[in-house]
């Protein structure tokens, strides 16, 4: 909200009034010191539930910053952490004072032990990896205790190694026999030769990642880490964008994004898809997914890939981004652990195509829209010029224009944008009254209006939700629930982000700044409820009708990160449930009927419990052939849930006039993406009960009509 972030940032510059740095010269060190205490009182004075930094603090930060800096234990020593745990109990009392000796020594203990690893990596590398051999690895790094001594880090080295030489091995061992099976004569490698060219391509990968990524981070870059490890104790988006990332966020904002249109995101050592966007070179190619790990990138121009595993996500995205046209390879995990290489044509990716669309659907001779919005988007400097809530305005109105009977709105996926945005947004369905309610700390809580009486749409509604529809996406749901105005249909819960954050630029803090670029902090300083009094806080918004979905095992939710901020509720805001000719319960009830007896949805249940007892194996194989054997396995049981995307159903897409009338005149493909979009929507059985569900509103609405008017 526009409003609030001028008044915290007022209220920041006031109490850092008197910071005034003039001196010409000062170096890192006062930096980072000043650094440490402007965020230090920023989250003491503005965090929406501030933390004590106590002993305890101190005790939470010390093991989750070193589970951060050493998540696979690869590099420091037992003897290196019990050093550490001297500062276990004091970390605190460095932070009141600014003080960095903890900092300093980790951090210089960890430039000592990257050396170490460098001839390390490359004395296990000089040697053949022996793939007959019955060995595991366990990727499940919590199970790991820190090393004795060299002898044991450069046994966790090996076998980590093999690992990823295995993968490589089985790469090139695929495209042999390809190669063979396409030309008979050709003269297949040996498997020492194909051994010997998997581990080289390991340690090139390993040098890279030395190189010209650990070598090339500054002391900036880790002291970020250390403070986002910070702010992190607070809740899990409260974080730091130190002056590079910053850029990185900025260029985010601008409204361009090059390169495969995918969101990642570093969890561990390992870089994941987050978010793919609609129309995007990833989303055309219908191979990448969410939950996706990118384990290496290969250019079109190199015989080689190179591993980003470990690899800082910046110079991760340096590899994968590039030119329009290029092709880049991308060996990638799947969430079920298979591994395949998926090519990329890179292309330029407008965030346009994250906007809403709609769609007219034909169902037993009726009208139908859906309406696809991927997040509650909004210009703060032009309301006018980008508004998610205009957009669906727009939409709805050309939808009714083609005599559409019922609306379903999917927010599936949509992670949620500006409150402003919301707010107008259900404003569009109902006469007027309270969406949500905000609460700050220590203040009063505030009440967010539709002050427009006029409806854009009065008719039957439903809501397409799933576990990761979060923030703004569940605001809506809620209110349309608490209403009775929609009837939600989707997983059990939706995220559960129940907090409001504003990004601030630290550079406007310090008064006559000589210290540089102090980059940004986002705050969370605001907690929202539904309108009923509850929280969407961890426990989300339940479905009105349950559907299992590909997520329904998995942990993504707000209740599996990091110290989340706790559930509560406040008073219900004066609110009157809808009183429309509507059987909502009627219609509930006989959605969950068809959905306890729907073929593909017990299908997709069986694919996402498959799923989740994949991820719950962590113990990989070292024996090729046992490994390739599980490989094959995996693919084969797989091959049972293919149903699900043959799925098809008896829906016909189509665009408004307004939209046909684009085509003619269309030079970025519009066309080609709607009728992408409509091919998966006729493939999706969740957008085929939504309909099911509008037909018998409306059955529901014109009986009860009847019945009233008789009466």
């Amino acid at each position: 909200m526009k409003r609030n972030y001028k008044v915290l940032l007022l209220m920041v510059l006031l109490a850092f009034a008197s910071c005034s740095f003039t001196t010409k010269s000062f170096d890192d060190s006062d930096k980072d010191k000043m650094l440490i205490h402007i965020i230090k009182n920023i989250l003491k004075e503005y965090h929406f539930d501030p933390i004590a930094i106590d002993d305890e603090f101190s005790a939470d930060f010390f093991a989750d910053y070193i589970e951060t800096i050493d998540p696979l234990k690869r590099f420091f020593y037992a003897s290196d952490y019990k050093d550490f745990e001297k500062y276990k109990l004091t970390i605190d009392d460095q932070l009141k004072v600014s003080d960095l000796t903890f900092f300093n020594v980790t951090h210089e203990r960890m430039m000592k032990r990257i050396q170490e690893a460098k001839s390390l990596y490359k004395e296990v590398l000089s040697q053949p990896f022996d793939f007959s051999k019955d060995e595991v690895l366990d990727t499940d790094s919590e199970k790991l205790s820190f090393v004795n001594n060299r002898k044991e880090l450069k046994e966790r080295w090996r076998l980590q190694l093999k690992y990823s030489t295995l993968i490589n091995y089985d790469d090139i061992y695929k495209e042999e026999i390809q190669a063979k099976e396409k030309d008979s004569l050709h003269v297949m490698k040996t498997a020492v030769e194909i051994e010997k060219e998997a581990r080289e391509a390991t340690l090139k990968s390993l040098d890279i990642y030395f190189n010209d990524n650990l070598d090339d981070l500054t002391r900036e870059d880790y002291f970020a880490v250390y403070v986002n490890a910070i702010v992190d104790e607070f809740d899990p988006h409260t974080y730091y964008l130190a002056p590079r990332n910053k850029e990185v966020f900025d260029q985010r904002m601008s409204g361009k994004l090059e390169g495969i249109g995918a969101g990642l995101q570093k969890r561990m050592d390992y870089i994941k898809i987050t978010y793919l966007v609609s129309g995007g070179p990833a989303w055309r190619g219908k191979e990448l997914e969410i939950d996706d790990i990118i384990l290496k990138v290969k250019q079109e121009d190199e015989k080689e890939a190179v591993s980003i595993v470990g690899m800082r996500i910046d110079d991760a995205i340096k590899l994968i981004k590039g030119p329009k046209g290029t092709k880049v390879t991308l060996t990638i995990k799947k969430i079920d652990g298979s591994i395949k290489d998926v090519v990329i044509t890179r292309d330029v990716v407008e965030l346009g195509e994250t906007y809403a669309k709609s769609s007219l659907v034909e169902k037993n001779d009726k009208k139908f829209g859906v309406i696809n919005l991927p997040s509650f988007y909004l210009d703060f400097n032009d309301y006018k010029r980008l508004n998610a809530a205009a957009d669906v305005k727009k939409e709805i109105e050309r939808l009714k224009a083609e005599g559409i009977g019922g609306l379903v709105l999917d927010l599936r996926g949509n992670g949620g944008g500006s409150l402003p945005a919301v707010v107008d947004m259900a404003g569009l369905f109902i006469e007027e009254g309270p969406i949500v309610q905000v609460r700050s700390t220590g203040e009063s809580k505030e009440i967010l209006r539709d002050k427009d009486k006029s409806i854009t749409w009065d008719g039957p509604l439903v809501i397409l939700v799933n576990e990761i529809s979060a923030s703004a996406s569940e605001i809506m749901a809620a209110a349309m629930q608490d209403y009775k105005r929609a009837i939600i249909i989707g997983s059990k819960q939706t995220y559960g982000k129940g907090t409001v954050q504003n990004v601030m630029n630290l550079n406007n803090v310090v008064r006559n700044n000589t210290l540089g670029d102090l980059g940004a902090l986002a705050l969370t300083t605001q907690k929202y409820y539904r309108i009923n009094g509850g929280s969407v806080q961890l426990e989300g918004v339940k479905s009105d009708v349950v559907v299992p979905g590909r997520f329904s095992y998995i942990d993504v939710g707000e209740k599996d990160k990091t110290n989340p901020l706790p559930w509560d509720e406040i008073d219900a805001a004066n609110y009157k449930v809808l009183d429309t000719y509507y059987d909502y319960n009627e219609t509930i009830s006989k959605s969950k009927e068809r959905m306890r007896n729907n073929a593909q949805l017990k299908l997709i249940d069986e694919n996402a419990k498959w799923m989740k007892s994949k991820i719950d194996e962590t113990l990989v194989p070292l024996n090729y052939e046992v490994y390739r054997a599980t490989n094959q396995k995996n693919e084969e049981e797989s091959k049972r849930f293919d149903a699900i995307s043959e799925y098809k159903t008896n829906l016909t897409f189509k665009s408004h006039a307004y939209e046909r009338k684009l085509f003619t005149s269309d030079t970025t493909d519009l066309k080609e993406k709607r009728e992408r979009w409509y091919e998966s929507m006729s493939k999706d059985v969740y957008i085929e009960e939504a309909l099911n569900v509008l037909e018998d509103l409306k059955m529901s609405y014109a009986m009860k009509k009847v019945a009233h008017t008789k009466r």
